[in-house]
């Protein structure tokens, strides 16, 4: 991000002056400061935002394109097809931070969407299908119930009244 800078009085931002100029309208008295962008081109914060968010959607598209071979629109479909949530957890929609593109590490081919966590375990998980029964097998049957031992965590423990 361009740090703000400190701007003579009666700079203008230039997207400003094209949308006033688009309209027809003369140049205020009192303009807004424009402390961002460079010298020739300097931008108000509403401008220098929306520029940067239009420019930081453009990059995501043109990596995952370089990355993992997907077609212009594709990364789209995708998230579409998922319902705009990650394909694993069905939380997180990538409104925060986009949904990684998970991919086999044998084959290299593109499967899902998923948020980072999610992501990250089937990183964990070394594409290995058996790694998640194992963990169905603990959900359904935990080691601590086959062997009857009750352990409550802190949180769920009543707290004794006072005597």
């Amino acid at each position: 991000m361009t740090k703000p800078r400190n701007t003579p009085r009666g700079v203008e931002c230039v997207d400003c002056a094209a949308h006033r100029e688009a309209l027809g309208r003369p140049r205020p008295t009192n303009l807004r400061p424009a402390p961002y962008g460079g010298v020739r081109t300097p931008l108000c914060a509403s401008h220098f935002r929306a520029r940067k968010k239009l420019s930081k959607s453009g990059s995501h598209e043109r990596r995952v394109q370089k990355v993992y071979g997907l077609k212009p629109g594709e990364y789209g479909q995708m998230y579409l097809a998922q319902g705009g949530k990650c394909a694993i957890c069905r939380r997180a929609d990538g409104s925060t931070r986009r949904l990684s593109v998970d991919h086999d590490h044998r084959t290299g081919l593109a499967r899902i969407l998923a948020c980072r966590p999610c992501n990250d375990m089937l990183g964990h998980a070394r594409d290995d299908p058996e790694f998640f029964r194992r963990a169905i097998a603990a959900l359904v049957s935990p080691t601590a119930k086959q062997l009857g031992i009750v352990a409550l965590h802190e949180d769920f423990r009543k707290e004794k009244p006072d005597e």
